[in-house]
């Protein structure tokens, strides 16, 4: 990678030390001109008229995404955010009394809270499977979980809190053995980890853009495997997803698009779009293999530190790393941060309240590298943190 050019295409780094990429990263100009150079065509022509005169241009996005996770165009959907991606495809299942949905400890609070949802209206069971050694979902323990009544493994790829990458590929073995539907959460994992539906083997898949895509916020994805469709049903349809064909009768699109609506955020679509071919370029290897090194990097310097302890787990940890200090709140330590323009987040319990309930965390201060971040940066958040 040509980092320094890849820099210079990021304005945004030379305003702030960016380690907030788990909560959005920043966006390289060939997507920010997408979309300015889209809403002024629309200021200038309509909104209607534009998005007729470059429909060609907005159709190219389902091939793009569908290319990058190694699915085939009608598989994607265009949702406005990977919660909304998500939850259509988790109420889409026909989950009757009885079933069981297995889940992660690190799982992510917006879908446990649906998990609970759907045990207020249907008798099911929402059953967490236990971690390995490392802190990830325990692959054997999973396979003894198994049987007939499991309608739904639904996993979340790569947790807010952690470092953790969860093994989704040897779950998705296990999900096809016995023939059950999967559902992974890859919110974080979609431009940062090497995604293959086809290897995960998963039948739904979410994602954002905002994050490690280096997109738009507001812009999202679904992916749905064909052979799953017929098994799932969409929770709402409009006019885009259904044809109403007579007073009594209508007729549902027969692609991933029927987890779409009408309405649509046309330029962040453009910049949706112009974020994956972006990370394409790139190639997604050198991506994970480059935010790999430098999220390493940053746990080694942490750990030098006498009043840092670091909290990642998992025998595969990825760019997010996550600390605490002796003294000072997460809170504080990002403040501190962001008064010398060094942007990090925090992750409290509430958002992975199992795993974080687990490890005795109320909170912790999340930095998430990536590839444009350098080692100069690192050294630069090390220094202020031994200042503190």
């Amino acid at each position: 990678m040509n980092i320094d050019q890849i820099r210079a295409e990021t304005p945004g780094t030379k305003n702030v030390i960016h380690f907030n990429n788990a909560g959005a990263s920043l966006m390289p100009e060939p997507v920010s001109d997408a979309i300015i150079n889209y809403l002024q065509e629309e200021t200038s022509y309509g909104g209607y008229e534009t998005a007729r005169k470059r429909s060609n241009e907005l159709e190219k996005v389902y091939p793009t995404i569908a290319n990058f996770i190694n699915a085939d165009a009608d598989e994607i959907a265009i949702l406005e955010n990977a919660t909304a991606a998500w939850n259509m495809a988790f109420f889409a299942v026909n989950f009757q009394e009885g079933d069981r949905i297995l889940t992660s400890k690190a799982e992510y609070a917006s879908n446990y809270i649906n998990y609970l949802k759907i045990k207020e209206k249907i008798d099911l069971q929402v059953e967490v499977i236990p971690n390995d050694e490392h802190g990830q979902v325990s692959v054997a323990a999973l396979e003894k979980m198994m049987d007939k009544n499991v309608k739904l493994i639904s996993i979340t790829h790569i947790p807010t809190n952690s470092g953790l990458v969860n093994p989704v590929e040897a779950i998705g073995e296990i999900a096809d053995k016995y023939n059950c539907l999967y559902l992974v959460d890859a919110c974080q994992s979609v431009g940062h980890y090497p995604v293959d539906v086809q290897k995960i083997s998963c039948d739904m898949l979410s994602a954002t853009s905002r994050k490690y895509l280096r997109g738009p916020r507001g812009t999202g994805f679904l992916y749905v495997d064909s052979d799953a469709l017929p098994k799932l049903s969409p929770p709402f349809l409009d006019l885009h997803a259904a044809e109403w064909i007579a007073e009594d009768e209508y007729k549902i699109r027969n692609d991933a698009r029927q987890f779409e609506n009408w309405e649509t955020n046309y330029a962040g679509v453009l910049g949706l779009k112009q974020a994956v071919e972006y990370a394409s370029q790139l190639g997604i290897n050198n991506i994970w293999n480059r935010v790999t090194e430098l999220a390493d990097t940053l746990r080694v310097k942490l750990n030098t530190l006498p009043n840092i302890t670091v909290h990642d787990i998992g025998s595969t940890q990825c760019g997010i790393v996550t600390f605490t200090h002796t003294s000072l709140s997460p809170v504080d330590i990002q403040q501190h941060l962001s008064e010398q323009d060094i942007n990090v987040n925090t992750s409290a319990k509430s958002s992975t309240l199992l795993d974080m309930q687990d490890r005795n965390l109320e909170q912790v201060v999340r930095a998430s590298v990536h590839y444009y971040n350098t080692e100069q940066e690192i050294e630069e958040l090390v220094t202020v943190l031994e200042s503190i």
